[in-house]
């Protein structure tokens, strides 16, 4: 069996999640452990990514953890979360972002993770990661004029 047959493919549908908040065991173990003991490197992916490529995963994940000092880290990975929900028309659930993200935001990130993986980023690879695979085969170019 090849590693393509292996995968289960995630049917992507617009104005829906596709994988729920508490899904971060039976989805993706490697996700959810990256987001639970690195989550201000997993929250600047994701911002790199929703930002594309204008703030680097370096600068969101040392925003969010200043923000974090002050206690408003959380407020600031829930703008992100805003920011998914609205590029992808997805619902506000199971409760507005705030909340998510102050109670839960190890399986908030973990879900925003998932999601951007499953709509054709890879956040290991952050946006130059998306650059560099549309790059990676150069445009044909005709020799010569033909009319």
């Amino acid at each position: 069996m090849s590693e393509q047959e292996g995968k289960i493919e995630k049917i992507v549908t617009e104005a829906q999640w596709t994988t729920g908040l508490y899904d971060c065991f039976s989805e993706d173990i490697s996700t959810c452990c990256f987001t639970w003991f690195c989550p201000c490197v997993a929250f600047g992916r994701i911002a790199e990514i929703l930002d594309k490529g204008e703030t680097s995963q370096g600068l969101a994940g040392l925003m969010v953890v200043a923000m974090s000092h002050i206690g408003c880290g959380w407020y600031y990975a829930s703008i992100y979360r805003a920011k998914l929900r609205h590029q992808y028309s997805l619902p506000e659930e199971p409760c507005a972002d705030g909340p998510i993200h102050f109670f839960c935001c190890a399986c908030a990130l973990s879900q925003e993770h998932r999601e951007l993986k499953h709509r054709g980023h890879d956040p290991f690879l952050g946006w130059q990661g998306k650059i560099d695979k549309g790059l990676s085969t150069p445009p044909f170019v005709a020799t010569g004029m033909d009319r």
